[in-house]
């Protein structure tokens, strides 16, 4: 009943909401003689801090419309290759011909957040690169007629889009689906499928969660697969599309990240409001930007979310070689064509040092000049894919590493 009470909540608010933002319409008029005295100031901010904070923030846009080319501006296209579903494949076609740019497709992860959190990692590679992105479905707009979604069925895609994207192209994966890629692209290997990849940039992710455990491992590994099926697993509410499909809700899992640094949200919350009272646009925009993405959230299918709990972080059957995908054995020791680059951040508390580089041991066959692994300094997770650190640092060592292979 969670999820139901959580939607009569929001539902409860949205006439407050709208009077508060209509309020402050009124309010910011420039014939109020209270506008700009320090009342008015502060009024007009706690209306707009309430009514920002509870809107439901639907999926964000990608936003590419061009990117710059050898100092051109370049129009970008957003098209559906492939419609699945449960994902779509979206590729960002630049308006013009550049047949030599390597194919890159970013797998992204079907997590609480939709795959525009990535839009940073996109953007980074438009200019030299041919961009496609796997789009994952909320879970609460897909009908329960639809089937079901798991792990398995997310190998299945990444093996689907690989094959149809061709033998000369690039697979990045960003955090979680770092595990199906590299399951994936062995199970590709051990069938000597001429599609498999040219290289594999797996990028904070879990491979082997025993190595350096954060605060999530740990907290995966203490409770039993029946705590998080009775705990965590809701049916969607009446007035969705995937109304009483099981699913793990993306506002709990919204919920579980803020907690575990919520001094730090509530810092920035405050100051948010600090600079609606100042009138600082500029530093309120920046903050507002990031948290209209980080709350935009999605739903998880139940029967994805905990085949991933159990298989990757409580048996640990990948690094154990105990993995078994549709009766395929998984051994990433047939990985011997695609070259593997592997990234962790310094300051990482979701995917420790040493869980992504765990790939490097599985994949024993590759040679030293197939292989790469990189930590940066001074980055966290969120760092290792979106902003300038990755732009300037990341993202051009990944691109050396594509050229190369």
């Amino acid at each position: 009943m969670l999820y139901q009470y959580y939607a009569l909540q929001r539902a409860t608010l949205e006439p407050m909401r709208l009077f508060a933002s209509g309020a402050l319409s009124l309010w910011e008029m420039p014939g109020n003689p209270l506008r700009d005295t320090p009342f008015g100031r502060l009024t007009a901010a706690t209306l707009d801090h309430f009514e920002h904070n509870t809107q439901n923030f639907g999926k964000p846009e990608f936003g590419h419309t061009y990117t710059t080319i050898d100092g051109e501006p370049v129009a970008i296209i957003e098209e559906v290759v492939d419609h699945r579903v449960w994902c779509d494949l979206l590729h960002f076609r630049r308006a013009t011909e550049r047949p030599q740019d390597p194919k890159v497709l970013i797998v992204a992860p079907l997590s609480g957040h939709f795959a525009t959190l990535l839009r940073g990692t996109v953007a980074a590679f438009l200019p030299d690169h041919d961009v496609y992105i796997t789009d994952w479905a909320n879970a609460r707009d897909v009908p329960i007629s639809a089937p079901d979604f798991d792990l398995d069925d997310y190998i299945d895609h990444v093996i689907d889009y690989i094959r149809l994207l061709g033998p000369d192209v690039h697979v990045m994966a960003v955090c979680q689906p770092a595990v199906p890629v590299l399951i994936a692209t062995a199970l590709m290997a051990t069938a000597n499928d001429p599609a498999s990849p040219r290289s594999m940039t797996l990028i904070g992710g879990p491979i082997d969660t025993r190595e350096a455990p954060t605060d999530v491992n740990e907290f995966g590994k203490r409770h039993s697969l029946d705590w998080f099926r009775r705990n965590v697993i809701h049916s969607v509410p009446f007035g969705n599309a995937g109304f009483l499909r099981r699913v793990y809700p993306g506002f709990l899992q919204l919920a579980g990240f803020m907690a575990m640094n919520l001094d730090k949200h509530v810092e920035s919350h405050w100051q948010m409001f600090q600079h609606l009272v100042e009138g600082d646009g500029e530093s309120l925009a920046s903050k507002r930007e990031f948290y209209q993405e980080y709350k935009s959230v999605m739903d998880m299918p139940a029967d994805y979310y905990l085949q991933t709990i159990s298989a990757v972080f409580q048996d640990h059957l990948l690094p154990r070689g105990l993995f078994v995908s549709r009766g395929r054995q998984v051994d990433c020791a047939a990985i011997g064509k695609t070259a593997l680059l592997t990234i962790e951040g310094e300051r990482d508390d979701i995917s420790g040092i040493g869980q992504t580089r765990a790939a490097h041991k599985l994949c024993s066959n590759l040679a030293d000049n197939q292989r790469m692994h990189i930590e940066q300094a001074g980055v966290g997770h969120y760092g290792l894919f979106n902003g300038s650190r990755f732009r300037n640092e990341i993202a051009p060592r990944i691109k050396q590493f594509m050229h190369a292979h």
